[in-house]
């Protein structure tokens, strides 16, 4: 009796440390992973990240490491800042094409002709941009633990093992023990890219497609490209940081509205633009980089069918678009403070917009169809001047949360400010309607409403609307709402 007790118990601490193991991904000897993989580590109890310890990338064959994370570093600033911030230049990041091994450049040095910085935080180059990104190099949640090593840092065709030390991690169920070269978490990245013939790539979270990430598809596709992309999203949770810039003709399409989730902690605070945003007006250099997904001086891009979202409060816009001729059709946009920015023409049909306050922001033009959004302030800041059009919402919904969702609000600086609403639906909307017009300097407003009702259809009370604001005649002024109703008219260009 004694032996099969000595045996039982032998066989359940075997069976313990077997099921106490992590589960990592890319798993063990795996072949054929994607340059853009993400790291993962799947713990049997909940788990913490620490503040020390390093995790490590290093090419099997030469022994040399080709990323680390130092988890000394915090991710980002937590409160804004006085100091200096970093310049931005025209020239770009000095960096050689993605993945080739003789690189110029490494993550978080300084760009172009910027002067060097003093930031002390993680930095990782995104997309092409004139500086570092804040970001964080793992996130856990419950028992996994996603690492995120720098972008494009790994080659085709090579094998990499990984090494993490023991100070990284920490588990409810006692200290994590490390892993390191002799553990044998190895992977070899595929052996070639996906062929650009026929201009169509696959992202899966799941490391099934071309890509595991949307910004690991946006960096394979040339700059200034004339040929038509497609860049197919599957179902998944893409928790990454996007920004991509001259970009051209490429169509981003996810498999499901609901079920494409591309999300970020981010915001001005974790990502604080500039203090000289005079650079607004530099093709590809736009200073914010607070939004979860932003595409910069991007021309024929198509949006279609998925959700974007920033999940840190604060400004922080879920989409930030700079270019001209784009289109976001049946995307849900979601941020804190500003939820979308777009700056140039850019239609948008069947959108969801939710935001706490100016959740559109820009210059415009944009014509929005079939859209619904959901504010807790003014649901519009718009910023155009003489020489465009603004923002034009037909057929739209305004769903008020609170008592001072306005439909915009401007200030002296912007009297050519337009937002025209033709048959809008509007929920709990002030009666006032407007807000912030200098009467004094309203001659060039287009604050223009025509057939706004309620959500039952019943007429709004327009008898309170703010001073320079204007209900449109159906007789006197048929000809400027039947032109209002063309995003041609609007933007310069039909939506095909």
């Amino acid at each position: 009796m004694k032996k099969i007790f000595i045996m039982l118990t032998a066989a359940w601490s075997a069976l313990s440390a077997f099921s106490s193991a992590p589960v990592l991904s890319p798993a063990p000897s795996a072949g054929n992973v994607n340059v853009d993989t993400r790291l993962s580590i799947m713990f049997d109890s909940d788990v913490t990240l620490g503040d020390k310890g390093m995790i490590r990338i290093i090419d099997a064959e030469t022994d040399i490491c080709v990323d680390s994370l130092d988890l000394s570093i915090p991710a980002g600033p937590t409160e804004s800042t006085k100091l200096p911030k970093p310049p931005y230049t025209l020239r770009p990041y000095i960096y050689d094409q993605p993945r080739q091994t003789n690189r110029t450049a490494k993550p978080g040095t300084p760009s172009g002709t910027a002067a060097p910085t003093t930031d002390k935080y993680q930095l990782t180059i995104i997309g092409g941009f004139t500086d570092g990104f804040h970001f964080y190099p793992v996130i856990t949640d419950g028992r996994k633990a996603e690492i995120y090593p720098h972008n494009n840092m790994l080659d085709y065709g090579h094998t990499y093992y990984v090494t993490v030390d023991p100070e990284v991690f920490s588990t409810s169920k006692g200290q994590f023990k490390g892993i390191s070269k002799k553990d044998g978490w190895q992977f070899s990245v595929k052996p070639s890219a996906p062929s650009a013939e026929n201009r169509r790539l696959i992202v899966a979270a799941d490391g099934s497609g071309d890509f595991n990430t949307l910004q690991g598809a946006m960096d394979f596709i040339p700059d200034f490209n004339d040929d038509h992309w497609t860049v197919f999203v599957k179902n998944g949770d893409y928790e990454e940081l996007v920004y991509f810039r001259n970009k051209r003709n490429v169509t981003i399409e996810g498999e499901s509205r609901d079920g494409v989730y591309v999300h970020y902690a981010n915001n001005e605070v974790f990502n604080p633009h500039p203090d000289d945003v005079s650079t607004n007006e530099w093709l590809g250099t736009f200073p914010s980089r607070r939004a979860a997904f932003m595409m910069d001086n991007c021309t024929g891009m198509v949006l279609r069918n998925f959700t974007v979202a920033t999940t840190l409060v604060g400004q922080a816009e879920g989409l930030l678009i700079m270019g001209e001729r784009n289109q976001v059709l049946d995307v849900t946009i979601k941020g804190s403070g500003d939820a979308l920015q777009v700056n140039g023409s850019t239609y948008f049909d069947n959108c969801v917009i939710e935001g706490h306050g100016d959740s559109v922001l820009g210059r415009g033009p944009s014509f929005f169809k079939n859209c619904t959004l959901k504010s807790r302030n003014a649901f519009v800041w718009i910023r155009n001047t003489a020489s465009s059009h603004g923002n034009v919402f037909v057929g739209c919904t305004f769903i008020g949360i609170g008592n001072r969702s306005v439909l915009a609000r401007t200030n002296d600086k912007y009297p050519h400010s337009e937002m025209v609403l033709i048959d809008c639906r509007l929920d709990n909307v002030p009666s006032e309607g407007w807000s912030g017009i200098d009467k004094d300097n309203c001659d060039y407003i287009h604050y223009w409403e025509f057939g706004s009702t309620d959500l039952n259809g019943a007429p709004v009370d327009f008898s309170k609307r703010a001073y320079g604001s204007r209900r449109l005649d159906p007789v006197a002024d048929k000809a400027i709402i039947d032109a209002y109703r063309n995003p041609a008219f609007v933007l310069g260009w039909k939506p095909e």
